[in-house]
């Protein structure tokens, strides 16, 4: 069989369902083997599932929590004054998002990182009209700081600039499991998988979703999110295509 003619247009991976996501990713995703750490191999693999969906023409948002460095949360509890922790917290996701940015650009994807807290000499400061306009010139555009306010998680900050950028959806990347269990799969062993639920549910029931904050603000503006396990590298795709994966936090009637 002759091969294909050089004129030959390559094959295009097929159109998404969506046109612009926020991928919220927990800061334990990157974690390398040492406790407090980021891992060459968790960002390497994180970006190539990243690179997919860019090149479906996916405008992508990014938002990392720093729980693989440090949480605001837990140096208050021994002693630390919490706005101090919180904002330790939110500089150790500029460290993330700088990781996560390199990573994208070793695979040739156009990245901006835009922090709520100026850091002027290694990111952008967030602007919302700039955020937008990254995204539409298909940068992948990613979130540090935070909210910059302590006592918001990086949840809150991923509701938050989901809504601000007009994004369809947020895709909640789990490290460990399938999406969203009736109690603590941790504690567990016996938990049931929700392969679907309303934002107040989750509210009402303690699901561990994301925290009250950010789910009110999706549930006020009807904005779903799709809880699925990244380690599974189709995950994302499946999600993009519209197909089941994982659960689906979604408005009630």
């Amino acid at each position: 069989m002759a091969g294909r003619s050089r004129s030959q247009p390559a094959r295009t991976a097929a159109p998404a369902v969506f046109k612009r996501v926020l991928i919220k990713l927990s800061g334990q995703a990157l974690q390398g083997e040492d406790r407090h750490s980021i891992g060459p191999e968790k960002i390497r693999s994180i970006c190539e599932q990243i690179k997919g969906a860019a090149e479906r023409r996916v405008e992508i948002a990014i938002v990392a929590g720093a729980g693989n460095i440090f949480r605001g949360v837990a140096g208050s509890a021994h002693g630390m004054d919490r706005a101090t922790g919180d904002y330790m917290g939110m500089i150790a996701t500029v460290l993330n998002a700088l990781a996560l940015q390199d990573g994208l650009e070793k695979i040739n994807l156009e990245t901006r990182v835009l922090s709520a807290i100026h850091m002027q000499e290694v990111a952008e400061p967030y602007i919302r009209r700039r955020a937008i306009r990254h995204l539409e010139k298909k940068r992948v555009v990613i979130f540090a700081a935070g909210t910059g306010n302590p006592y918001f998680t990086t949840d809150t900050a991923a509701a938050l600039r989901a809504l601000e950028i007009n994004a369809e959806a947020i895709l909640m990347a789990k490290r460990k499991y399938d999406g969203v269990y009736d109690s603590d799969p941790e504690v567990n062993p016996d938990a049931t998988f929700l392969p679907e639920v309303t934002h107040l549910e989750a509210i009402e029931r303690g699901l561990k979703v994301m925290d009250t904050t950010a789910l009110s603000l999706c549930m006020d503006n009807k904005l779903p999110i799709f809880v699925f396990n990244m380690n599974d590298p189709q995950n994302l795709q499946r999600v993009l295509s519209g197909k089941r994966a994982g659960t689906i936090v979604k408005a009630g009637l």
